[in-house]
């Protein structure tokens, strides 16, 4: 069945690029494994999956030693607590959720010692709940030249989380509040700034997220099926 979702989601992908006049290419699909097996990720992989998101530290070190022989690149997607990021900044392929200084600056110090630059994306709060992480979006140019500094990270690109409603097209103007941010911080013109994605939209909404430019998009129960455990 994972393939066969795959295969339906990457049908949907194509279908939203084509209304939206963009490239498939364009599109990263991001597989959100957490609570789901290795095995159910290996049979992802094996679909043609790449991109693997994790939401918890340890159960992304877990999966990863059980799949160290699998073409994975690991994106960290949940809240990650600075004093986790030791276990982690020598190898991820992608931060997702950077909303303060001192996440950023634990990143930016151990990517330093590790010899490599993290490639991380700051986290919008664009439906203004409270229960919800992110950066204000008129905070988030401020936040930015903040971080100016830092040159073990680098910015490649907004993160937000759609209203979770019923229609889908709820969410565009949260969708489209994150692309015009990002014009915004790519004018910035600042060096460790590399604009490159708008990662929003998962598997309620994630074809308007399409249409309002979304690079990745973050699928977990329409490629494994829904979670027996919560996470």
């Amino acid at each position: 069945m994972i393939r066969e979702n795959i295969e339906t989601i990457r049908g949907r992908i194509a279908a939203a690029c084509g209304k939206a006049r963009r490239d498939p290419g364009e599109v990263t699909l991001l597989a959100v494994s957490k609570t789901f097996s290795p095995d159910a990720i290996a049979e992802a992989v094996s679909a043609g999956i790449v991109d693997i998101g994790e939401n918890y530290v340890q159960e992304l070190l877990n999966k990863k030693l059980q799949l160290e022989s699998l073409p994975v690149q690991w994106h960290f997607i949940g809240h990650l607590q600075s004093n986790k990021v030791k276990y982690v900044a020598g190898w991820i392929h992608l931060v997702h959720a950077v909303d303060s200084i001192g996440l950023a600056s634990e990143l930016d110090k151990r990517a330093k010692q590790a010899g490599r630059v993290i490639d991380v994306l700051l986290e919008v709060n664009t439906t203004g709940e409270q229960s919800k992480f992110g950066l204000r979006p008129e905070a988030t140019t401020g936040f930015v030249r903040s971080l100016a500094a830092f040159q073990n990270i680098r910015i490649a690109g907004l993160m937000t989380i759609g209203p979770f409603l019923p229609d889908p097209e709820g969410s565009r103007p949260m969708f489209r509040t994150l692309r015009l941010l990002k014009d915004e911080v790519a004018a910035l013109n600042q060096p460790n700034v590399e604009m490159r994605h708008l990662s929003m939209g998962m598997t309620g909404d994630f074809e308007v997220a399409i249409e309002e430019g979304a690079t990745i998009i973050r699928i977990g129960t329409a490629i494994f099926g829904k979670r027996t455990r919560k996470g």
